[in-house]
């Protein structure tokens, strides 16, 4: 790929998923700052190339993308790295985990961090207990299954890594979750920090020393998380 790119992005949003990929790859890229304190993500500039309003996109020669999962199994079959090629006998098993991912616990995260935008003040509670129960289950799944598939050398793994640190710290009751209680994916994430794809990003969002591992609430040189 020769042609730089340009990710659209926010401090430890979704896009830390894909500039954690495009750093394993070592693909050149140009990071352009979002910037939701200021509804940068709702202008019409951000809409014309994003209509959903949401972080990440990826600026392509082809067009831009949107949808992490999406943007993610396009950039690893553009470099033929980090998932299963096509025709692959462990393909079917990466895309199964993949869309899972992005359609199960990514979307439950969303609620619990959007609670507010979807329910009125005195149901929160019980839509937080709710979805903290529906994420702990599926952790517990992916603790279950996770030594069968999840490496850090895949897109799988930078979809995962943030999606482990974002419930510790974000949401009406930061704290609820402890990684602890999964011991195979807390040892994943003591992997994957320890790349230098996730140093880097670690250092380019302010996300402190132990990003996945033991989340601490980002301090960004640039943006805004919210």
């Amino acid at each position: 790929m020769t042609t730089p790119l340009r990710l659209f992005y926010a401090p430890d949003n979704a896009s830390l998923c894909v500039r954690l990929a495009l750093e394993m790859l070592g693909v050149p890229y140009e990071a352009v700052l979002v910037d939701r304190s200021k509804g940068q993500h709702t202008s019409a500039a951000y809409l014309a190339i994003n209509p959903n309003g949401l972080i990440p996109t990826l600026e392509t020669p082809l067009g831009a993308l949107f949808e992490t999962a999406a943007i993610l199994l396009w950039l690893s079959e553009q470099e033929g790295r980090l998932f299963p090629p096509p025709g692959a006998s462990s393909r079917g098993d990466g895309l199964k985990w993949l869309f899972w991912l992005a359609n199960e616990l990514h979307a439950a995260e969303r609620v619990l961090f959007y609670s507010e935008r979807l329910v009125s003040a005195e149901h929160l509670g019980e839509l937080d207990r709710s979805v903290h129960l529906q994420i702990r289950n599926q952790l517990h799944l992916l603790d279950n299954a996770a030594p069968n598939w999840l490496t850090e050398d895949s897109i799988l793994g930078c979809y995962l890594a943030p999606m482990l640190r974002w419930p510790v710290i974000y949401g009406n009751n930061p704290g609820w979750l402890n990684l602890a209680d999964y011991p195979n994916l807390l040892a994943f994430a003591r992997r994957f920090e320890a790349t230098e794809a996730s140093r880097r990003c670690a250092e380019a969002e302010g996300l402190g020393d132990k990003p996945f591992s033991e989340p601490t609430y980002p301090n960004p040189p640039e943006g805004s998380p919210l």
